[in-house]
């Protein structure tokens, strides 16, 4: 069962718009060493629709050889067809992951009836597990009714990864289905609602900020997990901030690149171009984004502030209540900000 929280990777890029194998490592190393539960290369932080095929299965090469079997990998082989989705399951299977994670047919619009008979084929012939992506946003929705029964009738389909935004009908797929498959994995992919859709019955999810600030994600999964539910709220209001400024802020996912850059990482430039008012834009956008992590203990992030006229944090620079004393933000490691967040939401 896929359970806990799988970081979906970046991919830095080299000067030339290559791949950055040796910066990659160093991500998957500095995330499997803060806690996440797993990884999910090549999903839409990823970009994965900007690389190409043979790309793309280089980025689980890199990720699953520098793994070594240390957590799960769930990869994403969103292709665009059943032949390349077959081809990109086998060479994962051969790696070693856990699962793959496969969005709706995307571009051209399909009936739900194709769908199903889409999934069906590919649960009957794939050598690995499933995870159906629902990211209606970008692709063909998988409905309710549909991921029903292929969730009850296909064995190899192992779970959703819903990042629809829309919290009723997750709940909707944790009723229908939940009672008579318990072991079928609910995961969110959506950053403003994990606690709550753990609270719910969830799995866990697939969050993007868990690659920036992996060791407070976690804190809140682990406070849920041994019944600080107090906690686990709490963080979850507290990043909302930070999860605004990376996920609305600009272009997605260039957001978070920011926020990966500012803790140490050289992600190089996206291979999506911006327009000079959007690079303008960018910057400023990092700025905050580096206001947010600074006053929550992130001393790296500090230098690259950029706050409004007078220097004091407002509402969209700072969250309510910071993570971590401001005596202490300059000098803490990331063990003491977990525990500069425990403190501050316990009153200690």
């Amino acid at each position: 069962m896929l359970h806990g929280i799988f970081t979906p990777n970046l991919v830095p890029f080299r000067d030339d718009g290559s791949i950055d194998e040796t910066e990659l490592r160093r991500l998957v190393n500095w995330l499997i060493e803060r806690g996440v539960s797993g990884l999910y290369p090549n999903g839409s932080t990823g970009e994965f629709i900007r690389l190409s095929f043979e790309e793309r299965k280089r980025v689980i090469r890199i990720v699953a050889e520098e793994n070594r079997g240390r957590v799960p990998i769930l990869a994403g082989a969103a292709e665009s067809n059943l032949a390349l989705i077959l081809d990109a399951c086998r060479t994962y299977a051969d790696l070693g992951c856990q699962a793959v994670s496969v969005t709706g047919p995307y571009y051209y619009q399909v009936s739900q009836e194709s769908i199903e008979h889409f999934f069906r084929e590919l649960a009957r012939r794939s050598p690995i597990d499933i995870v159906l992506y629902n990211i209606p946003q970008f692709s063909n929705e998988i409905s309710v009714p549909v991921l029903t029964r292929l969730a009850l009738d296909c064995p190899r389909i192992v779970g959703v990864k819903d990042s629809s935004r829309d919290f009723p009908r997750f709940l909707n797929t944790l009723h229908a289905i939940k009672p008579q498959r318990p072991e079928f994995s609910c995961l969110i992919g959506c950053e403003e609602i994990l606690y709550p859709a753990l609270e719910l019955g969830g799995d866990g999810g697939t969050i993007a900020t868990s690659g920036i600030v992996p060791e407070v994600i976690m804190r809140l999964y682990q406070a849920f997990l041994a019944g600080d539910r107090e906690t686990a709220r709490r963080i979850q209001f507290q990043l909302l901030d930070l999860i605004n400024a990376m996920l609305f802020g600009t272009n997605f996912p260039e957001g978070f690149r920011a926020g990966l850059s500012l803790r140490g990482f050289r992600l190089g430039t996206s291979r999506q171009l911006l327009s000079p008012r959007e690079n303008s834009d960018l910057e400023a956008i990092r700025g905050r984004i580096a206001c947010l992590l600074a006053d929550c203990g992130y001393a790296e992030a500090a230098a690259a502030c950029r706050r409004p006229t007078g220097g004091a944090p407002d509402a969209a620079t700072a969250p309510a209540t910071p993570f971590a004393g401001a005596e202490t933000r300059q000098r803490l490691n990331p063990e003491e900000i977990v525990r500069g967040v425990l403190g501050r939401l316990r009153g200690g």
